[in-house]
């Protein structure tokens, strides 16, 4: 089955960074710093939500696109959609796999950021293998679709919630808390509501939480906050003078 993108993608900005996630939300908790970071530098940046939460226990699909649009607003993106694609049935298929292809052969990404490939739910690690699969076809010229090749240079991965040793470590100390803001631009899931209160932690306990996650690997790098990213491939160094983080 063909899930056909939200708006139409020919009108989308070409995109400096693109950050793919399962689920609204995903982004905000994993990338936000680094997004809104890139976004004040002067890149565009922008997201892709593969799936609405539609089997979450709260909200509903509408809802939860209408919070990323808030969220998308607080963080600057000069892009968001949601593919729409079967909430917790996300599957490596071709017809999905496609899909994405076209998408990312139409918003051009130099970066792309994917969730990391090892995680609890079966969702974020699909759309990991998934988001990769489908950079790696978008460059092959002979694949069928009318927009034209492209392959991001870089594939980095958001490893918040993996018990990895990050790559590198962006410096978000300027942007933790209006990250946590796009974040609770979610009120459905983060709210006081009595639907679910037993089975998730109030605002102020996730508040805690993600701010301890980003202390940890702020301290890594000598900064207040950070926000951990892994590659797979080797970083090249062309000045040791000037390399950040003291060994001392």
């Amino acid at each position: 089955m063909f899930y056909p993108p939200l708006l139409d993608l020919d009108d989308a900005p070409a995109l400096d960074v693109l950050a793919l996630a399962a689920h609204p939300d995903d982004i905000e908790q994993t990338c936000g710093g680094a997004l809104l970071k890139m976004a004040e530098m002067g890149y565009v940046t922008g997201a892709l939500d593969l799936t609405a939460g539609d089997m979450g226990t709260r909200g509903t699909p509408e809802l939860r696109m209408e919070e990323a649009r808030k969220a998308a607003t607080i963080l600057r993106l000069g892009f968001r959609e949601n593919l729409q694609m079967p909430d917790a049935r996300l599957e490596n298929s071709i017809p999905l796999r496609m899909t994405l292809m076209g998408v990312i052969r139409r918003l051009k990404p130099k970066v792309l950021i994917l969730p990391y490939w090892e995680a609890r739910h079966p969702d974020h690690y699909v759309a990991s293998i998934l988001g990769f699969e489908a950079a790696f076809l978008s460059g092959i010229r002979k694949m069928d679709d009318l927009a034209e090749p492209h392959r991001p240079f870089k594939v980095v991965y958001a490893s918040s919630y993996a018990t990895v040793n990050p790559s590198f470590v962006v410096d978000i100390t300027p942007y933790f808390e209006r990250r946590m803001e796009s974040l609770f631009a979610y009120e459905s899931q983060y709210g006081e509501t009595a639907e679910g209160a037993g089975l998730f932690p109030k605002k102020a306990e996730i508040h805690d939480r993600l701010r301890s996650i980003a202390r940890y690997y702020g301290n890594l790098i000598g900064a207040k906050y950070g926000e951990p990213y892994v590659v797979k491939e080797t970083m090249k160094v062309d000045d040791m003078v000037t390399m950040g983080v003291r060994s001392f």
